[in-house]
């Protein structure tokens, strides 16, 4: 008898392991820059009714942040289970320091800066920069947003970093900097030009696209931190057709 009852125990908590495994691998976390977060949410949909037909109850979470923000995190041991960053530095460090799954970064995709104002005709070309009304500047924050490194490299080449400083405005990640300028509390600076693209969001203004030779190529990349069939799976469709086309349509470069 008591053997006949370990054995329907143990039956019944085995099931239950199998059922928080089989919970755990239809579910994923998805740590991703937040000048990207726009066109992950069309990505995840588009995956999401592709495979509406499976029984499986696929489930894709996405949490937008700073790279910085959430690289931090992830040396934490922050629950994510992918991590699409607006830079490749980061995720090569976690590939050397062995955190993420090996072999599983790529860039998806490549990044450009511009200079923006929302009101129309207030920038022509880099000119703007160098006049002395302007009072504010809006940048992401250098050291946790890869969008304010950039800016930070294009006001160094322009020999203006230093004596811009006073008129800086920081935004948390580049969604926050948008929004400075999006609400004319700050008349300049320094977005995505995917930001300007969105085709749900669709933004007025002027503003000037800036050279690549001012600033390092922005390669956005991924990686798969925690072994899970559906993360794989989710990464193949990010490299297909159809998602490189979303991409594309906000602004994007592809790699």
């Amino acid at each position: 008898m008591l053997n006949s009852n370990f054995k329907t125990f143990t039956f019944l908590l085995t099931s239950i392991v199998l059922i928080a495994t089989q919970t755990a691998a239809d579910e994923i976390r998805v740590a991703v820059a937040s000048n990207f977060y726009p066109i992950m949410k069309e990505i995840v949909l588009k995956y999401e009714l592709k495979n509406s037909n499976s029984s499986e109850g696929h489930k894709i979470i996405l949490i937008p942040g700073s790279s910085g923000r959430h690289y931090a995190q992830i040396l934490n041991g922050a629950p994510f289970d992918l991590f699409f960053s607006a830079d490749k530095l980061r995720p090569v460090l976690l590939e050397k320091k062995g955190i993420s799954e090996s072999e599983s970064r790529f860039t998806y995709a490549l990044g450009k800066l511009v200079l923006w104002s929302s009101l129309d005709n207030f920038i022509k070309k880099e000119e703007r920069l160098y006049q002395k009304d302007i009072r504010f500047l809006a940048i992401a924050n250098p050291k946790i947003a890869p969008y304010g490194v950039a800016a930070r490299e294009v006001l160094l080449s322009m020999n203006l970093w230093e004596e811009i400083q006073s008129k800086l405005i920081r935004g948390e990640n580049i969604a926050q900097t948008f929004q400075f300028v999006n609400s004319e509390n700050v008349k300049l600076g320094f977005v995505s030009y995917s930001q300007l693209m969105n085709p749900s969001f669709p933004v007025g203004g002027s503003f000037w696209e800036v050279p690549q030779s001012l600033y390092k190529p922005i390669e956005q990349q991924v990686v798969l931190l925690r072994q899970s069939s559906l993360g794989k799976d989710f990464l193949s469709f990010v490299r297909s057709d159809e998602s490189l086309n979303i991409i594309s349509k906000y602004g994007y470069d592809l790699p």
